[in-house]
Parts: structure tokens; C-alpha cells; sequence
């Protein structure tokens, strides 16, 4: 009997854990621009123009003002959301096919202090 509940208990973990794996990557949240996409601190994401193919144009010191939105290794595409491997081997949510970002400058939830950075290159993620 005893055996039973923690086999039902570790059955009910795993199912609970891959479910969570695999609920939408961002949020949403408010901005003074509107709605904006946030990852699960509440940060605002950004778009980077320079992106394309389905790669990130942002590497190297790029990555470190601007992180990646990582996924884990065994992410799996959602409806808007898919993954895109990185130069380095690491993979990174995109939503609508734009890998997502945050900017290092952002201190608090609705802050969007990156966008139009770069000449205009980087942009809210907006849903």
C-alpha cells in the first residue's frame, strides 16, 4: 500500500512538472507603451531587428546587455512561442518567430528603457 502512494505521488510530480515545462514562456504586463511581454519576474522582452532566419544576431558581449530568454534543452514550441538554438549551443524562446530578450538597464517590471536602442534596432516584445 505504501508503495502504491509514492508511486502515485512521483506519477503526480512528473506529470505536474512536464505541464509546468511546457506553459507559455512570458506574461504579460503594463508599460507606458501598453501591454508588453515580460518573462516571469515581470520583466519587459525586446526584439532585436537584426535577427533573422530564425538565429540570434545578439551573441557574445550583445548577450550580456541584452540576456536571452532561455529554454530549457527540452523546450518545445507553443502556439506563438517556438525555440531557436543559439551560437553557443544554448536554446532561446522566440515569440512569433523574434527571439526575446531582456535588457540589462530595465530595473523594475514596466520599464522599457531598451526600447529604440541601437539606432532604433531593438524593440518591446508586445503580445
Amino acid at each position: 500500500m505504501r508503495t502504491s502512494f509514492i508511486m502515485a505521488i512521483a506519477a503526480v510530480t512528473t506529470v505536474a512538472t512536464v505541464a509546468f515545462a511546457q506553459m507559455a514562456p512570458t506574461k504579460t504586463g503594463d508599460s507606458a507603451k501598453g501591454k508588453v511581454l515580460t518573462n516571469d519576474k515581470g520583466m519587459t522582452l525586446y526584439v532585436f531587428d537584426k535577427d533573422g532566419g530564425g538565429k540570434s544576431a545578439c551573441n557574445g558581449p550583445c548577450a550580456g546587455n541584452w540576456p536571452p530568454l532561455m529554454a530549457a534543452a527540452d523546450a518545445k514550441p507553443m502556439g506563438d512561442y517556438s525555440v531557436i538554438t543559439r551560437a553557443d549551443g544554448g536554446k532561446q524562446w522566440a515569440y512569433k518567430g523574434r527571439p526575446l530578450y531582456t535588457w540589462k538597464n530595465d530595473k523594475k517590471p514596466g520599464d522599457i528603457t531598451g526600447d529604440g536602442f541601437l539606432n532604433g534596432a531593438w524593440h518591446i516584445a508586445q503580445p
